[in-house]
């Protein structure tokens, strides 16, 4: 189909919230410490989908207000499966036909265009309601790295067939949950839909 294709947009993390930068900051210059190497800037990952004449924004965002409108497909706890019901600490996976990537004016070397095939395009759109919604920040479904909104992403890039494992993150940069997404969707995909061929990624 004319026009269809699946692309990916890397947004530095906090990306017009303060608050959110710093923590982010704080977290890397943590885990750079432990793993004895210099920090990297860090990178919340999103999709835009083309097809069948529709578009979709496709990412982990967090809650807030009322579901509808959004495209809003799951969601999860964030920090302790506990505050679940609490909505300052919730987040939502959402699939939003004509949605908008906020802070999209910051994206750093996007969009990367993944893939033109129309069939990968729509299993991508099919797959997002199917994703894990496992507690945020936390690794309960032992993929060896915490689950958050680049988990997300990957998880439904690997799903639909696309080697999600050649796609890296702006250079310098790291996208932490990347590997967590890789390694479930790995994990299920026979459970899940049956397994596409994987499809490598466009050259960028």
């Amino acid at each position: 189909m004319a026009g269809a294709r699946v692309e990916l947009f890397w947004l530095p993390l906090g990306a017009g919230g303060r608050s959110v930068r710093f923590n982010g900051r704080v977290y890397e210059a943590a885990v750079a410490a432990i793993d004895r190497r210099s920090r990297a800037e860090l990178y919340h990952s999103a999709l835009e989908v083309h097809v069948h004449g529709a578009r979709y924004v496709i990412e982990m965002a967090p809650a807030f207000g009322r579901r509808s409108g959004r495209g809003v497909v799951g969601g999860g706890a964030v920090g302790s499966p506990l505050l679940r019901r609490t909505r300052l600490f919730r987040y939502e996976v959402r699939c939003w036909r004509d949605g908008v990537i906020p802070d999209l004016a910051e994206a750093v070397e996007s969009p990367c265009r993944l893939t033109h095939d129309p069939a990968v395009a729509q299993r991508v759109v099919d797959l997002v309601p199917l994703t894990p919604t496992p507690t945020w920040g936390r690794d309960e479904l032992h993929a060896g790295e915490m689950w958050n909104s680049n988990s997300v992403i990957s998880w439904v890039l690997s799903s639909a067939g696309l080697d999600a494992s050649a796609i890296a993150p702006p250079s310098g940069g790291r996208a932490p949950g990347w590997p967590a997404g890789i390694a479930v969707a790995r994990r299920q995909a026979s459970a899940v839909l049956p397994s596409p061929a994987t499809t490598q990624v466009l050259a960028h």
